[in-house]
Order: C-alpha cells, then structure tokens, then sequence
C-alpha cells in the first residue's frame, strides 16, 4: 500500500505502552534504553531492541507497528513533495544567509556549521535558540531548544542579549532551552539517545550539539582508533537525523577544523569526521573571518538541493545581523 491508501486505516499510539506487542515489562526496559516515545520506536533497528531482551521477530512487529502509526511507509514522489510542505526553515538572524540556505534552518535534515575559532559557529548555534522561539510569520516555529554543550561555550546572558533585540521576553526564552553539558563522547551519545521524552513535553524544535567532534577527537586518537571513532560518530549522527525527522525539528552542529598541510591543490583547512560527517550532514557551511571587524564570510560547501555560493553577514552584541553600506565602507 500507499501512504495515501493507508492514511484512514491509520491508529495513532500515544505513548509506547499501546503499541501492540509491547506488554508493561518490556515498555520499562525500552525505557532503560532510552525509547520512551512512539516516534523513538519508529525510528529504531532490531539490533537497538534486542538489547531489551526482545527476539528479533518481536523487536521487528513492534517497530513496524510504531512505524505505521506515524507514516513510515513506502509512498509516490507526488506524496512526498507534498509531505515536504511539512518541512520548515527557522532564519538565521542575517536576510543574506538564510538566502544561502535555501530560507533558513530547515526542519528534518542535519545543518552543520565548521570553521576555526572565532568565526562564529557557536554563535549562530545561540543565535538559533532564540529565533526558532520566534513565531511562524517572523521565520521561527513557536518551539524550544536543546543544547547540547561539550566545549561549555553556552552563555545564557548572550541569550539575553539576542533576545532582547528581537523583542523577546528574555525569561521566556533561556526557560525555553533545555541544556546539557557533555563531559565525555559516550556521555554526549547518552544524551541523544535519551532526548525524545524531553524533545516531545518540551516541544523542541531545534537540537543544537556544540560542537559534534570535540570529544571524539580529543579520545579516539591514532590511526589504529579512528574506525570506532567513526563507528560512533556515525551512530550519533543517524539518531540526530531521526530525532530531527520524528520531531520535525532543526538539527544543527557546530564541527572542528584540522590543517591539511598536504593539500597542494585542494583546502588546507577541512573539518573534523571525515566521510561519515560528510555524507551524514545534508548541508555544510564552512565560516571564516572577513578583512578586519565583525564581519563574517559563510560559503555553502555541500547541499542536496542547493548550489554553492557564499554570502557575508556580521556578529554583533545583538547577533546574528546582515552587513550595511555603512559597514561596507567601514571595514571594507
């Protein structure tokens, strides 16, 4: 079948203790695991519900049940385009770079942000926080946050600041991020895998990780690490992907960058993760400094839809801003 065709046979299952096959025993140990929603479930592998004690027939009729209670199913290329009205973009603060973006931030795919220190990742991370606060007609989504923090650069007070500028109650805003500090990569892959309750009482709709590969690549040093590192990364990345895509949130990441001295020809600046990051984040904007000043350089690398390109925007008390004339003639 169709997705059209099934849509009125559908049952919706609230929490996971309805979802058939799902007695209150196992519901406790999938909770253990980290899957307290319905929408967890559906984006679940067998090999995840094992670990529950579950025989790998039961662990697929669950998820295929959980599956087809939030469409999960094989539908045409016309249905899809319409279900893609779904997707939403939340603005980056600067007219110029929502341009290069498509519109924004869009809902259920991975935007990552790579550059070196200072050009302004984790500012477009808080920057972020509080528009997606914003309502629909401003470009946000009327949601909350979550914040992954594992370099502890989330300032509450530049909230304050961003917020105030955008006419935000700025109590309401920090109440509306919920934050996290990693302390280690297992601790950070915790804190993801155990995010869909608080994603869906919270109405989160964006999951900032600041950045993705600090810890990973402070560990898992050497050659003889790098597959588990990137084992792991990759694990943590396809979790975001689908918390972003069963929420219809904005997932966004901040990423290291590592000097290729050897690239004659190529860059000599590329960022952290390798291949997996790269095949995983569905667009990558990589950020520089400008000449001198506030302002900065943002070039979209890589985009399913997009073409490449490169926009200029400034960092300023009240964030995330578009450059003016004045500024062009002030900093050249």
């Amino acid at each position: 079948m169709y997705a059209s065709e099934i849509e009125s046979e559908r049952r919706r299952y609230l929490s996971i203790e309805e979802v058939p096959g799902v007695t209150p025993s196992i519901a406790e140990k999938l909770r253990e695991l980290g899957f307290n929603t319905v929408e967890a479930l559906a984006m679940a592998t067998v090999r995840e519900l094992e670990q529950a004690g579950l025989s790998e027939k039961k662990a697929l009729e669950i998820i295929s049940a959980a599956r087809s209670s939030i469409m999960l199913n094989f539908m045409r290329a016309d249905e899809l385009l319409e279900r893609r009205k779904n997707v939403l973009k939340v603005t980056t603060g600067s007219r110029k770079l929502d341009e290069l973006l498509g519109g924004g931030l869009e809902t259920q795919t991975i935007t990552e942000f790579y550059g070196e220190y200072g050009t302004g990742k984790s500012q477009i991370a808080h920057q972020a926080c509080v528009n997606v606060q914003l309502p629909p007609e401003k470009g946000g989504l009327g949601g909350g946050a979550l914040y992954i923090d594992t370099e502890n650069t989330f300032r509450p007070e530049r909230i304050v600041q961003m917020a105030k500028f955008r006419g935000l109650d700025p109590q309401k805003v920090v109440k509306n991020i919920i934050w996290a500090e990693a302390y280690t990569s297992d601790h950070q892959m915790y804190l993801l895998e155990n995010a869909d309750k608080i994603i869906k009482e919270n109405n989160i709709r964006l999951i900032v990780i600041d950045s993705l590969t600090a810890h990973f690549r402070s560990e898992y040093i050497g050659r003889e690490n790098l597959a588990l590192r990137q084992q792991k990364l990759n694990q943590h990345l396809h979790k975001l992907i689908r918390l972003a895509r069963a929420f219809n949130a904005v997932a966004l990441v901040t990423n290291q960058v590592m000097s290729s001295p050897e690239a004659f020809f190529s860059e000599t600046i590329r960022p952290i993760g390798g291949h997996i990051v790269a095949h995983t984040s569905h667009t990558r904007i990589f950020l520089r400094k400008g000449a001198k000043g506030p302002i900065r350089i943002a070039r979209l690398v890589s985009s399913p839809h997009l073409p490449e390109g490169e926009c200029v925007f400034k960092i300023t008390e009240n964030g995330i801003e578009d450059v003016t004339e004045e500024d062009r003639v002030e900093y050249g």
